[in-house]
């Protein structure tokens, strides 16, 4: 299988959000889109997806399993019918949290019934990353995790790369962070190549090898986050964007969030 290296993400957009902005993305060519079962608004981007009259294997599209429903042998099931497809491109474990064991196998089933076409996980860290990589009959294709300038997981990759797995990188853009996305490098390169200082953040992703899903209901930022592929950077560049590193997370795994996460139930049936 083949995914795009840029799509649209959906974290925290309401439904009506959600479906104008897949929309939008997909009238402007950006053929990945990613979900999850949390977000709420999976009718929404399934909605928005019929609405494009674009064939649905020009689609990438990947969800993600909430820690409740792992042991569901439903739930992929249950995925399907609220994004209204036959199959979804790929679908992760949201968390290492609860059952996630049970959930992964039920993951692999679905895989080779053709459900789902790829396997991704989403935010494992540490011992527990470590034991899933050595269980797991079917290796990851994808995880989800924070990365970008100021956290390019650059260990994670080297834990990874031995099985082929690709970062899918979530909080591109350092969560919005200013003091990340106006440093001086990215301005003088902005100025370089005539794009913004997002763009070039974007453009470093691409070519770091993560697939990259920034998030926005502006339609004017879904066009420009697309316009990223009429230029690269140099290794002289790249290699001098790699001094802001500062091993700073947006987000922080611990074992009682993940904890809490298994057991906090939601209706996923419930959306608009």
């Amino acid at each position: 299988m083949k995914i795009p290296k840029l799509g649209i993400g959906t974290f925290l957009m309401k439904p009506d959000d959600a479906q104008k902005a897949v929309e939008e993305a997909l009238s402007n060519g950006y053929r990945l889109v990613d979900t999850a079962n949390a977000y709420m608004n999976e009718k929404a981007v399934g909605r928005a997806i019929k609405n494009s009259g674009l064939p649905r294997e020009e689609i990438f599209v990947s969800s993600k399993l909430w820690p409740t429903v792992y042991e569901d042998e439903n739930a992929v099931d249950d995925t399907l019918k609220r994004l209204n497809v036959d199959y979804v491109d790929l679908m992760f474990l949201h968390q290492p949290a609860g059952n996630w064991e049970a959930g992964y196998k039920n993951l692999e089933k679905a895989y080779k019934e053709g459900k789902i076409k790829a396997i991704g996980i989403s935010n494992f860290h540490d011992e527990k990353l470590t034991k899933f990589l050595e269980r797991a009959e079917i290796k990851p294709q994808v995880m989800q995790v924070g990365a970008h300038p100021y956290c390019p997981q650059t260990e994670l990759k080297k834990t990874l790369k031995p099985y082929g797995t690709r970062i899918m990188a979530w909080y591109p853009l350092g969560h919005g962070d200013k003091s990340l996305i106006q440093e001086p490098i990215f301005t003088k390169l902005a100025e370089k190549y005539g794009k913004s200082n997002v763009q070039i953040i974007l453009r470093w992703h691409i070519q770091e090898g993560n697939i990259v899903i920034p998030g926005s209901t502006n339609p004017t930022h879904i066009k420009s986050n697309a316009d990223i592929f009429d230029f690269s950077l140099t290794d002289e560049e790249m290699a001098e964007i790699a001094k802001v590193n500062k091993n700073k997370r947006y987000y922080i795994p611990d074992d009682a969030k993940e904890e809490a996460y298994a057991s906090m139930e939601m209706d996923f049936d419930d959306q608009k």
